[in-house]
């Protein structure tokens, strides 16, 4: 098991599988209108990171789905960050996780079945971090190895957050760096260094447990976790939720090591969902006099990323405070301005 290179048996790596977002706005319509049960407060027309629904007793249950192929090599590794990834969900309402069910696809003619205890131990490692029980699962035999999490959680309604709500004047907040998809899009091209792709998986390992408390801040008026389609997409998703603009300057954006990211990118280590967040987002993204690198890693595809706060300009500090409680990126990236729903990135 100690030759085991996970990477080398998928086509994508982590939340960068994720289908486009064009494409996936065909796929949902097929699902018409959200259903009309009034105990369901989120649901899929929502774009939001979880459902949830209302129990009566003033709490509601959150529930949510997330898994996909290797982004790392190490067995135990990959688990952790798929758990890690897939708890964020419940994290990023305000609520607290409860419990999750394993969900593994694997290839039983290539790998061993021990390789995939191994991604098992390391998902219920980081449920056991997140306080919640791997409580069951299910497999299926796939061609590529697949590892992920559904997730059960509770919040108080009152205090539930959605990707919707950003008001203008709100401050911008993200919990972690980005630049997961250049490292690991160098991983898979052979000329990552060791430390920058540790240092990537450990971002990717941390549970995003600020989120609950979070919740508890009146002045959050918005939060999402940021995976797949990039800071710009989902940040999108909060600018049309209230039909404002997120104005993000690159200059405040963290980063994992900047040169390092910079180098990867002068190498071509891109990966294929930059490309497709960038050309999915349309008008709706605009750049103005900012590099290449800049707008490449604001549409970088992240696994398991940090949350996007907005957050009133009088609870910024109490904000700020939480995060870097949790050693969690904690200065200001942005603001909400009056718009139509756009993503602006500025110097």
């Amino acid at each position: 098991m100690q030759d085991i290179k996970l990477t080398q048996y998928s086509h994508g790596a982590g939340c960068g599988c994720k289908i486009a977002p064009g494409v996936l706005d065909r796929i949902l319509g097929a699902l018409g209108a959200q259903s009309d049960d009034p105990r369901l407060l989120v649901g899929h027309g929502a774009r939001d990171d979880a459902a949830v629904y209302d129990l009566g007793d003033g709490t509601a249950a959150v529930s949510t789905t997330d898994f996909f192929m290797p982004i790392v090599d190490d067995p135990h590794s990959f688990g952790r960050i798929a758990a890690a990834n897939a708890i964020s969900d419940i994290y990023a309402m305000g609520g607290k996780p409860l419990m999750a069910i394993a969900i593994l696809g694997w290839p039983v003619d290539k790998l061993a079945p021990e390789v995939a205890g191994r991604v098992l131990e390391g998902g219920r490692s980081i449920c056991a971090e997140a306080g919640i029980p791997l409580a069951g699962g299910h497999s299926i035999d796939s061609p590529e190895p697949i590892f992920g999490l559904a997730v059960t959680g509770r919040v108080d309604i009152a205090r539930l957050k959605r990707n919707g709500g950003a008001q203008a004047g709100d401050r911008l907040f993200l919990s972690k760096p980005l630049g997961v998809g250049m490292v690991t899009t160098a991983q898979k091209k052979g000329v990552v260094q060791p430390a920058h792709l540790q240092a990537a998986a450990e971002n990717m390992m941390r549970l995003n447990k600020v989120g609950a408390a979070l919740g508890e801040v009146d002045g959050v008026h918005a939060m999402t976790d940021v995976t797949g389609f990039g800071l710009a997409g989902h940040g999108l998703e909060m600018a049309r939720a209230t039909q404002v603009d997120l104005v993000f300057r690159a200059s405040a954006l963290p980063s994992l090591d900047r040169l390092a990211l910079e180098a990867y990118h002068s190498m071509g280590c891109i990966p294929g969902g930059t490309r497709r967040n960038f050309a999915g987002y349309g008008m709706n993204l605009r750049v103005e006099k900012v590099s290449e690198f800049d707008r490449d890693l604001l549409c970088d595809p992240q696994t398991s990323g940090g949350l996007l706060i907005a957050v009133a300009p009088h609870s910024a500090a109490a904000v700020r405070a939480l995060l870097a409680a949790e050693e969690c990126h904690s200065e200001p990236i942005g603001e909400v301005q009056d718009g139509d729903g756009q993503v602006r990135l500025i110097p």
